[in-house]
This record gives structure tokens, C-alpha cells and sequence, in this order.
């Protein structure tokens, strides 16, 4: 028995990840405090107002390939809209360490970041 690259089963291993560990999000109308709560990741998915994780990944691996070293779900302020992000901390090929947000219902990269 031969097992799957890693490439090719990171993006279950990285929802699994999403789906059972806390995930940052803004609650609304609290000033911006933070709380973790993994349910606002597995609910937003079931509602189907986020993109799965797995899809995000292999988007954003053709505009910033790397290796996906930590994910986020949070309720990010963009420009005056309230939006579902998936954070994404990336080590490219050359060594950066970059943090990529993409909008987690549409999967577009809003901004790339060398952190």
C-alpha cells in the first residue's frame, strides 16, 4: 500500500484541522473582541456561506504555492464589509513566511503579506 503525497492530502488533513480547532472569529456588536469558537467555521460551511478549506488551498496554491503552515477563520472588518476570511500563513520555496487572506466565500485572495 503506497500513500498519497502530502501535497495531495494536505487539504483534508487542513479542514479537518479547521473543523476541530478553535477558530478566531469577531462577535458582532461587542466592540471587536475576539473568542474562539470552531462552530462558526462548521456552521458557516453547513449554511454554505464559506468556500470548503480544501478548495481555498488549491487556489491559492497557484498564486502562492508553499507549504500551508497555520489557518485561521475569522470575521475580518474589508473595506467596510463584514466578511468570512480564511487566513492563510504560507512558507513559499524561497523561505518567506507569508500570510494570505483569501474571502472564504468567494475564495479570492483579498491580500497577500510577507509576516
Amino acid at each position: 500500500m503506497s500513500l498519497k503525497p502530502i501535497h495531495c492530502r494536505l487539504p483534508v488533513v487542513m479542514l479537518g484541522l479547521l473543523l476541530c480547532a478553535p477558530a478566531r472569529a469577531d462577535r458582532f456588536g461587542d466592540g471587536g473582541s475576539r473568542r474562539h469558537d470552531h462552530e462558526h467555521a462548521h456552521q458557516a460551511l453547513a449554511r454554505g456561506e464559506v468556500r470548503p478549506l480544501a478548495e481555498i488551498l488549491a487556489r491559492v496554491a497557484t498564486e502562492a504555492p508553499g507549504e500551508v503552515v497555520d489557518v485561521e477563520f475569522e470575521r475580518e472588518n474589508w473595506r467596510g464589509a463584514k466578511l468570512w476570511v480564511y487566513e492563510l500563513k504560507i512558507i513559499a520555496a524561497d523561505g518567506r513566511l507569508l500570510e494570505v487572506l483569501v474571502d472564504a466565500a468567494t475564495g479570492r485572495i483579498l491580500e497577500v503579506e510577507q509576516d
